[in-house]
């Protein structure tokens, strides 16, 4: 339905039949930040029927292990007026996870609860953090963030040991449409000195028109303000370098400044998806750090507004950095 646009968090599959993906990314840190999880709850609906099914990934970062628990696609109930959704014995919305899963040896339980949480503000012309991309049909992937940053209460209990996660923080967004770019620098962190605090932001190559452009969309959330640098509102990339152990970006628009610095380190490999399928590969990091300065313009000058560190940040990067390298000049002559 059209309305679906402006509700970026609820389920956009249901009238799907082949080669479509739709997966909601839940990060939870506990008050210590010794314990890093993320939770994946999914749908991948590939051209063959046989390969379609509903999946829950559980990634434990300091144990270093991805959990994929696959059900068949009636094992998953979907509201359609607001994010509920239900797969196997497990809840998740943007309030409340309940997890009860099994696989082998392996049992996993949780009962978290959300609060004060930070969406991306969805507009009349800019529904999310898509902004008006999100009216175009047919695209590779959409993206929605749901919250840049919220507090976390409960336990996640791994086979009979239990895990407070009572004080933790959170993040929570999701990804939808064919398949994942072939190309992309994903990072998140809401861990810096004090609460409140976030960044996520992306780089992706963008299928347009029997091309590519590579498109970008960066968010600093600070005293309750959020920066937006994006490629539908004008910002620049006007730096990007990747080493073996840094991504430096720099991000400008016409007011502000975005400098980010990140240390790279090694990550889980998780399933993606590609044509529907999970058949892709991605390495995810919840243990990197992220150096951040925001800068106000002012004249020929500027003026300091944030410099800080973002700990237990999510980290991937993905494909040919040479090719989002190109994409830019092509990002640049489409404004």
């Amino acid at each position: 339905m059209m309305l679906d646009i402006w509700k970026p968090e609820i389920f956009h599959g249901r009238r799907k039949n082949k080669d479509f993906f739709e997966g909601w990314y839940f990060k939870m840190v506990d008050y210590s930040e010794k314990r890093a999880y993320a939770v994946i709850p999914g749908v991948s609906i590939a051209r063959d029927p046989l390969k379609s099914h509903a999946f829950i990934m559980f990634l434990d970062a300091r144990a270093r292990k991805m959990n994929y628990f696959r059900y068949s696609l009636d094992d998953m109930k979907a509201g359609d007026k607001k994010f509920e959704l239900t797969i196997g014995e497990s809840f998740f919305s943007t309030s409340e996870m309940t997890l009860n899963l099994k696989q082998g040896r392996d049992r996993i339980i949780a009962r978290i609860s959300f609060k004060d949480t930070y969406p991306w503000p969805v507009k009349v012309l800019s529904p999310g953090v898509m902004g008006w991309y999100a009216f175009v049909p047919g695209m590779e992937c959409y993206h929605g963030i749901l919250s840049m940053d919220h507090a976390v209460e409960g336990f996640i209990e791994i086979n009979g040991i239990r895990k407070d996660l009572n004080g933790g923080r959170g993040y929570i967004e999701k990804d939808w449409g064919v398949s994942m770019p072939s190309s992309w620098i994903w990072m998140q962190t809401n861990h810096f000195d004090r609460n409140g605090i976030s960044l996520s932001g992306s780089i992706a190559k963008i299928p347009w028109l029997g091309n590519y452009f590579t498109g970008y969309i960066f968010g600093f959330l600070y005293d309750n303000k959020l920066y937006k640098f994006t490629t539908y509102s004008g910002a620049k990339v006007t730096g990007l370098n990747v080493t073996d152990d840094k991504i430096k970006i720099l991000l400008e628009n016409k007011a502000y400044c975005l400098d980010i610095d990140a240390d790279r380190s090694e990550g889980v490999e998780l399933p993606a998806p590609k044509l529907g399928g999970m058949t892709a590969k991605v390495n995810e990091s919840l243990h990197s750090s992220i150096n951040i300065t925001l800068l106000r313009k002012t004249g020929s000058d500027t003026k300091l507004i944030y410099s800080g560190t973002g700990k237990n940040a999510g980290l991937e990067l993905v494909g040919n950095v040479d090719e989002l390298i190109k994409g830019l000049k092509k990002a640049s002559n489409r404004r």
